[in-house]
């Protein structure tokens, strides 16, 4: 059998196997991600090893690349788009409005995780820089699965829910800047052999960089996007409009990795961003996710699993168990805080910190992220997809119970 047929066979049993767990996933009153995971961690190494399987073997006398390396290209170009339509999907005037209470309750949301995490992984003997990337997958928070659970309790428009919905996307906001950084010191790290001036220098020269993409980038987005997107609409090519925001998306997310040394999932959001300014975004918000989800996303979230190795965890199950914890406890406690010092009781505050446990799709873009580019290892990959699973699980379990059914009746 050619590569080809290979490959579409393999592309065919992931997009089916994603589709039909997410249905069963939502059937049960659980978040289509969660069943999608799931099947792809039942389909990858922790279980049936599909790619393993006779008929996915190379041929011997054919020369093609690997099939799950070609895979995980589909899938790099699902993370680019997912976090495109983020972008597309950002409040900027929103974040604006919400005020102090969202803002500092996202604040303590990542400020708390990250430091907690980055500290148990570093005492647990994890070097410095991948101990860092583990703290900054802590960070991220999914409001997707909060913001089902709510719609279905009621309480979405609650002074609790406005607050979660707020200060998720500002604690998006907050990530994006974080993982750039992070991603950009990891990528680029001073040289330990050149003197402490030089590698001060260096540090200035790589802020400055960073900087100076993120202030072309969104001068480039207020000056030219409106102007490309009007001469691409006047083309009488099909979709010509659709296809230039692609452009636009993937330059910028070439440009973000490759000029501003940030991740490359940082370019595709900003420009994400910067198209809910024009009249057009809307459509193309539409058209993304028409785009995305019916091939690129479900490989990615397949790719997921087949990447990640359950049976890895062993060696590691007791950083498993407590990384899973601090990553519940320092969200809860994280926002619940940042919610106390801008006015709310400790009932509110409560709910705010478990609305914000999920960390869902982000936290899955950020680990795999990091395993793509050598900044954490395949086993502590799978433990934090492990996080994943277990966060997006318990949070609608937390919010039923802390939004008691005889409340509900007279919201």
């Amino acid at each position: 059998m050619t590569f080809l047929l290979q490959l579409l066979i393999a592309v065919s049993i992931i997009i089916t196997a994603a589709k039909l767990a997410g249905s069963l996933s939502a059937a049960v009153g659980q978040p289509p991600v969660l069943g999608k995971i799931l099947v792809g961690l039942v389909l990858g190494p922790s279980l049936l090893n599909m790619l393993g399987w006779p008929i996915f073997q190379p041929q011997a006398a054919e020369i093609a690349p690997q099939l799950g390396q070609i895979i995980h290209y589909l899938a790099e170009i699902g993370v680019i788009l997912l976090m495109f339509i983020a972008g597309l999907e950002t409040d900027i005037k929103g974040v604006l409005k919400v005020g102090n209470n969202a803002f500092w309750t996202a604040a303590g949301g990542v400020i708390l995780p990250m430091g907690a995490g980055t500290w148990f992984s570093y005492f647990m003997g994890f070097p410095l820089r991948e101990s860092i990337f583990i703290g900054t997958i802590l960070t991220a928070t999914s409001v997707s699965i909060t913001a089902q659970t709510l719609m279905e309790l009621g309480t979405l428009k609650s002074k609790e829910g406005s607050t979660i919905l707020g200060a998720a996307v500002i604690d998006d906001v907050m990530g994006i800047i974080v993982l750039s950084l992070v991603v950009a010191f990891s990528l680029n790290p001073p040289s330990a052999s050149t003197a402490s001036s030089a590698n001060f220098s260096s540090i200035i020269i790589l802020l400055a960089q960073i900087a100076l993409f993120f202030v072309i980038s969104i001068f480039i987005g207020f000056k030219f996007f409106d102007p490309i997107l009007k001469y691409a609409e006047k083309l009488t090519a099909s979709k010509a409009l659709f296809a230039m925001v692609l452009v636009l998306c993937f330059m910028y997310a070439w440009a973000a990795e490759f000029l501003g040394k940030v991740a490359a999932i940082t370019g595709s959001y900003i420009a994400g961003v910067l198209l809910t300014r024009t009249k057009y975004f809307k459509q193309i918000a539409e058209e993304a996710k028409t785009f995305a989800y019916p091939f690129f996303v479900p490989i990615f979230l397949i790719d997921i699993g087949l990447r990640a190795n359950a049976r890895e965890l062993g060696a590691n199950i007791i950083f498993t168990v407590v990384i899973i914890l601090i990553a519940i406890v320092t969200k809860v406690f994280g926002c619940a805080a940042g919610s106390l010092a801008t006015g709310f009781n400790m009932k509110e505050s409560t709910r705010v910190g478990i609305g914000m446990i999920s960390r869902g799709e982000v936290g899955l873009i950020i680990a795999s992220y990091g395993l793509t580019h050598a900044v954490i290892n395949r086993d502590i990959f799978s433990a934090m997809i492990l996080m994943v699973l277990v966060t997006t699980l318990i949070t609608p379990i937390l919010l039923r119970f802390v939004f008691p059914k005889k409340q509900l009746l007279e919201v």
